[in-house]
């Protein structure tokens, strides 16, 4: 098969959006699977990153991401924020405090 080379910068952002959507909506499946053992503040941050996921994410995921973000939301009893536009590199921070926190192993 070939090595495959990422070298334009649309290719780059590409495939570092798509590592870091994929590395969030991982996440908010390992916590979707443990709602019991989560607390509101994890529930709320959970929802957050979900808010933040939608305007990198295309297709019906895109269509699939708010409902994720008001459910957890809904759970931890917040009411729905606005959903902001943030970076990739805090997204990926974001991801990673979370990680860290829920004790996940993602990648």
């Amino acid at each position: 098969m070939g090595v495959h080379r990422i070298t334009s910068e649309a290719a780059k952002y590409y495939a570092k959006r798509e590592r870091i959507l994929g590395n969030g909506i991982s996440l908010l499946g390992f916590a979707s699977e443990r709602l019991d053992d989560l607390t509101k503040e994890q529930l709320e941050r959970l929802g957050d990153l979900a808010s933040m996921l939608l305007p990198h994410s295309p297709g019906y995921a895109g269509k699939l991401i708010p409902i994720i973000a008001r459910l957890f939301w809904k759970l931890a009893g917040v009411k729905e924020k606005e959903f902001k536009y943030v970076e990739l590199d805090e997204i990926e921070k974001y991801i990673e405090e979370l990680k860290n926190e829920l004790g996940v192993q993602i990648e």
